[in-house]
């Protein structure tokens, strides 16, 4: 078979999915890629026609060790027909869990065939400059393991007699899923008053439309799904965590998940 289109479809609220996404399409090295980026909510209302004979590349970040209920929710709005996928989490060095498991399983759900997975490393949600957790991942390793792993997903598709071959890929994780994805917290960031100039960026940048701005700035916590976006692309640095289970757990990380973590590949062998 040959691959002529790229689709990424990605969930990526601080651009290290979307960023190892690119890279495997480097790889892959076709001209035709199309980005469906379901991160806003804009993103999320987006009509998305069926899949067919494209390759379509599947990333979301794992939070908890699953698939955050947001990115379930949005990729359930695409269909397929037998169409070939590579699916993607990024997780922020501790362990993937579940979620590449639950990735495989709603790509079937949609009608997508696994032909390969990986599970990639990036900074953490709760990273700071203060608290490292993987800061500045994916990094160029990273990248260039993402770019030989598309090299050898294309050799893999190109040996493929027809798209309805039967694909057998394994994944390592439990069913009925056991992680539980940090869900029952009900924290968010908050602002520094005295540092925010209201300027709209956290709320430009929020996945969830959690953030609001008139002559300040008001978070919705049952809409904040900890992503850390607003934490990470605030020009002032007024966006902080100061909830100290929040805080606990980010040290805790740090401590204890500070060894660096390869990438995991499934369907083909680096």
């Amino acid at each position: 078979m040959e691959v002529k289109q790229v689709k990424l479809i990605y969930f990526s609220p601080t651009g290290t999915t979307q960023k190892v996404l690119e890279s495997i399409a480097e790889g892959i090295a076709v001209e035709d890629v199309e980005h469906i980026n379901f991160t806003l909510p804009e993103g999320a209302q987006q009509i998305i026609p069926p899949f067919s004979d494209e390759l379509v590349i599947i990333g979301a970040p794992v939070y908890g060790g699953r698939l955050p209920v947001d990115v379930i929710k949005r990729f359930k709005q695409l269909k397929a027909s037998n169409t070939l996928a590579i699916i993607i989490v990024v997780y922020g060095n501790r362990e993937f869990e579940d979620a590449l498991l639950e990735l495989k399983n709603l790509a079937l759900e949609l009608g997508f065939s696994p032909v390969a997975g990986g599970a990639f490393i990036g900074e953490h949600s709760f990273a700071t400059e203060e608290v490292s957790i993987a800061n500045g991942r994916p990094d160029s390793l990273d990248v260039q393991k993402a770019i030989d792993f598309g090299v050898k997903v294309k050799d893999r598709i190109t040996a493929l007699q027809s798209p309805d071959a039967q694909i057998d890929l394994d994944i390592p994780g439990r069913f009925p899923y056991e992680a539980d994805g940090a869900r029952a917290m009900a924290v968010s960031p908050v602002t520094k008053e005295d540092t925010c100039t209201v300027c709209d960026t956290c709320a430009s940048v929020c996945p969830t439309a959690a953030i609001s701005i008139n002559e300040s700035v008001a978070t919705k916590i049952e809409l904040c799904i900890r992503c850390c976006a607003c934490i990470k692309y605030c020009p002032e640095k007024a966006r902080v965590m100061e909830d100290e289970m929040w805080k606990n757990i980010a040290n805790w990380l740090n401590e204890n998940c500070n060894a660096r973590k390869e990438p995991r590949i499934f369907g083909v062998d680096l």
